[in-house]
């Protein structure tokens, strides 16, 4: 957690995120800056599914994109959407700390029994699903993981400002992340 920046006040922020729809984000959410109105979407959002984060943003503000991890690989045509019919110029990549997707293998047996009893799948046919998928969607570390998210996105995205961020569930805060 040393690489993380807290934002207590705007002189916080970092100077390159200042002035830019992230930086409106972090001070909507962690300062309580007075909402204004939006017609168009400033940003476009992805964060993971977890239930417990809840940003505080304007209505219209931006479009959120969530999956588990904060991992688009697989929602990378809706982030395109974003951009191209959007006109998105910023994405702000938020994971979380004690996410779900991180360890995912010491998760299988509950994650199977849970498609057991609860959505009435046969055991085999858990089993298959959670060794075909479980892979694709483990992340190992949540900040780590945002950063290479991050790159990556910035490669595909080259003209889009992608900022990796962090939201701790024990204090309802986002952080930026430092980054090399």
């Amino acid at each position: 957690m040393h690489r993380l920046l807290s934002v207590l006040s705007e002189e916080d922020i970092l100077p390159e995120l200042r002035d830019t729809p992230v930086g409106l984000l972090l001070e909507y959410h962690n300062l309580n800056r007075e909402y204004e109105i939006y017609t168009q979407a400033q940003l476009l959002v992805g964060m993971c599914m977890d239930n417990r984060k809840h940003l505080h943003i304007p209505d219209n503000f931006a479009f959120i994109i969530r999956a588990g991890g904060a991992n688009l690989r697989y929602s990378e045509f809706k982030v395109s959407y974003a951009i191209a019919v959007g006109g998105v110029t910023s994405i702000a990549l938020i994971g979380h700390n004690q996410c779900g997707m991180v360890n995912l293998v010491a998760r299988r047996e509950l994650f199977i029994k849970g498609l057991v009893e609860n959505a009435g799948w046969e055991r085999d046919l858990a089993e298959q699903h959670f060794m075909n998928f479980a892979p694709m969607f483990e992340i190992g570390n949540e900040i780590d993981f945002v950063l290479s998210e991050a790159k990556r996105l910035r490669i595909r995205y080259p003209k889009i400002q992608v900022t990796p961020l962090l939201y701790k569930v024990e204090d309802n805060l986002l952080y930026q992340i430092r980054e090399n």
